[in-house]
Parts: C-alpha cells; structure tokens; sequence
C-alpha cells in the first residue's frame, strides 16, 4: 500500500473513517445551510448575526478545555464518542425540524450552537487522541493527516452538494440529511473491534485538569506550537464568514455560489493532507512557511478583483492553511506522553477554536463596519506580525544544540551567547 494510505491497512483505522467521511460530508453539508439560514432567511444579510453563530459553536470548546480534556483522558474515548456524536445527531435534527416547518428563529440557531459547541468541546480530544489506540506510534502523522484528508473530502463535496441541495429541496432538507449521516460514524464506531484497540492508561479522577496545565507551562516547544495556531485558529480561520459575505455582498452569488467557494478551498485542503501523509515527521520550519504562504495566499483573497481569482485564491488558503493545522497537530501528539495526550489535545483545541467565540464577532463587525474584503484582510495582517515576532526571536538565539529529555520528548536547546545558565527550548523540528 502506498506511505500516503498506510494506516488505511488496520482494519479499525479502515471502518472508523469511512464512517468519519460521510459524517463529514454531512457536517459540512450543515453548515452550509445554517450559515444560509442564518444570512438569507433569519437576518437580512447580518455579518453581526452570523458572527455570533460561529462564535457560539466555540465558547464552550474554550471554557470546557480542562475539564474535556480531564473527562477524555479518564474515560473510554470510544464510549465518550458515541455520546458525544449522539448529542450531535440531535442538535442537527433540531434544527432542520425548525427550519422544515417554519418556525425557526434566531435564537433558536443560537441556542442551538452553543449545544453544538457543548458537545463538540467533548468531542474533539476523543476524536483526535482516539486514533492513537487503532494505529501504532508509527502511524500516528499519517494517522493525523487521512483524518484531515477525510476531513476536507468532506469540506469539497459537502458545501457542493448543499449548494444544490438548498437549491433543490431548501435548507431543512438539508440539515436534515446532515443529521442522518451522524449515523455512520456511530456504526462504525460500534463495528470496531475492541480487542485491536490499544487504550491509552487511565489519567488519576483527581489533579487531572492542573496536571495537564502543567504539563503545557513546562513545555516550550508546546507553547510555541499552540501560539501559532490560536493566531491562526482566532484571525485568520474565519472562512465560514469571510466566504459568506464575500459571496452574498461582495460577488453578488446564490447558493449554489457559494457552496462551490466552500468546495474549492477544500481541494487545497485536500492536497495538503495527502501530501501531510507522506511526511514521516511534522517539523516547525514546515509549520512557519505554511502560515507564510497564508498570510499571502489571505492577502490575495482579500484584493481579489473577481470571483474566479477570489476561488483560485482560496484553493491557496486551503493547502496553505491544512498545512500548518496537520503539522501543528501532528507535532504537539508526537510530543505529548500518551497518558497525558487527551488533556494536551484539549488545550490545543480550545487554543485553536477558543479564540473563534473571541474572533469570529469581532470578524463579523469589520465585516459590517468596514466591509466583507476586511474579514480576510485582518487575518493576514495578524498572522504576518506574529511571524515577523517569532522570527526576530529564533534569529537572536545563536547557539542551537540537540538534547533529549526523555524518549519522548526531544528538545533543540536554544541560547544566545555567552551561554552561562539554563536556556529557553525549542523542539527538534526547529533546525
């Protein structure tokens, strides 16, 4: 079998993401239409409305990260799965049953996000550290990297096939149809067998959440990764709005338009996950230059004259974007104790998508205050200050050397000369 699908050779691994790849379909398939709901049929075109949407769907993964990490390390993460995407199924059914039979409301859609984002808070650590009990250590970064790819499969037929689908039937239909494919990952996820599975030990009932804490403040190189990716995750992974807005106001489309965009950005995606697939070690130089090419690839998107080169320019996000996520990931659950890895996967989502309750408003007011081309604009400035920063740090460390903690945990130990006490640490991938 091809290095790019190797994992696709374990027969858990194999079952858990067909599964995840209809559900991702699905889940796109859903935001597409509640993003539609929210802009054409609940608000008259309101960047503010949908802003508060997106923000609502990741304020709990932001307030719950310590104890949703906590929770994922002491319980089994495939009975916490089925909860979690049960939970899920039913926000969704909700919500289409309200649009289906005309009585949605916006708060409705808010209190529904929030639900959402209740569930995903669980959701998320179990799902990402799940895959290190059906693969081996070896496999875990192509492991990672064909669940972005399943995830962004999803994220280029999803918004296509809702473009039409809202077209054809409306968006109730279509939410609809999202929360029938919750169903294959509970399948699948019942069809596994437990026996190949390799569980993660057990974390303590108690001093979990602060173990976890600790752990991160007594890792620098952790620290940097998840730097990076809150700036990113907070300015500039605002698309659900940004391609809304530049959709609806700025190119004058329909839904079937704007599904599309949502589609071509995910064939960026795509092929930066089969190609993250390949790479036996995720390295931080490989994480600076994706973020480097996104914060052009954004600024393009934001000057775009057109909608074909505001498409093309979004592909570009897409491999851009994915890069730096699956490398960031890949990173920070190499260099995470397995006992600890639930926590850890915790913060770094809550470091990722928490800054969106934060971010995504702020986005959706510039978006009202100074139009749809400045919701891009300002995640592109953001990033390339924070790079010029990172940068000006790494060229005043002068003397770079390789040290090993731990099997676990390799460390490039960086200093400025003279070198006369303990110095800052950066991880291997830094030279």
């Amino acid at each position: 079998m091809s290095p790019t699908f190797a994992s696709l050779s374990i027969r858990n691994y194999r079952v858990w993401a067909l599964g995840a790849l209809i559900s991702n379909v699905g889940t796109w398939m859903g935001r597409v239409s509640q993003d539609w709901v929210v802009l054409t049929e609940l608000t008259d075109h309101s960047a503010s409305a949908l802003g508060i949407v997106t923000g609502l769907q990741f304020l709990p993964v932001l307030l719950l990260a310590p104890w949703s990490g906590a929770v994922t390390d002491q319980l089994p993460k495939r009975t916490l799965l089925m909860v979690t995407q049960t939970v899920l199924l039913l926000s969704a059914l909700i919500g289409g049953v309200l649009v289906l039979t005309g009585t949605a409301q916006l708060w409705h859609f808010y209190a529904l996000a929030l639900l959402t984002g209740v569930a995903t808070a669980f959701d998320n650590p179990a799902r990402q550290t799940f895959v290190g009990e059906m693969v081996p250590s070896t496999r875990l970064p192509n492991a990672v990297a064909l669940n972005s790819a399943s995830f962004n499969l999803g994220r280029l037929v999803g918004p296509a096939v809702a473009g039409v689908s809202i077209a054809a039937v409306g968006s109730g239909p279509t939410m609809l149809a999202n929360a029938a494919t919750f169903a294959a990952v509970l399948l699948s996820l019942a069809a596994l067998r437990a026996a190949d599975l390799t569980p993660a030990p057990r974390a303590a009932r108690r001093g979990s959440i602060s173990e976890g804490l600790r752990y991160v403040r007594g890792r620098p190189d952790l620290q940097l990764v998840m730097l990076l990716i809150f700036v990113l995750g907070t300015f500039g992974m605002n698309f659900q709005i940004t391609i809304a807005l530049m959709a609806t106001q700025v190119f004058d489309k329909g839904s079937q338009e704007y599904g599309l965009l949502g589609s071509v950005m995910a064939i960026g995606s795509l092929a930066a996950a089969l190609l993250a697939a390949r790479r036996s070690e995720p390295r931080l130089r490989v994480l600076l230059l994706a973020l480097l090419g996104f914060t052009v690839a954004a600024g393009a998107a934001a000057l775009a004259p057109g909608y074909l080169a505001f498409a093309v320019a979004l592909a570009a996000c897409g491999l851009t974007a994915l890069t730096a996520m699956t490398t960031a990931n890949a990173m920070v659950q190499m260099r995470t104790d397995p006992a600890m890895r639930g926590r850890v996967m915790a913060l770094y989502m809550a470091i990722f998508f928490g800054g969106t309750p934060i971010g995504a408003p702020v986005v959706g007011w510039i978006g009202d205050v100074l139009g749809p081309r400045w919701t891009i604009g300002v995640g592109a400035i953001a990033i390339a200050l924070t790079l010029a920063a990172v940068s000006v740090w790494l060229a005043h460390r002068e003397n770079v050397s390789v040290s090993y903690e731990s099997a676990r945990r390799p460390r490039i130990v960086v200093t400025s000369t003279p070198v006369r006490r303990p110095t800052h640490t950066m991880p291997e991938a830094a030279r």
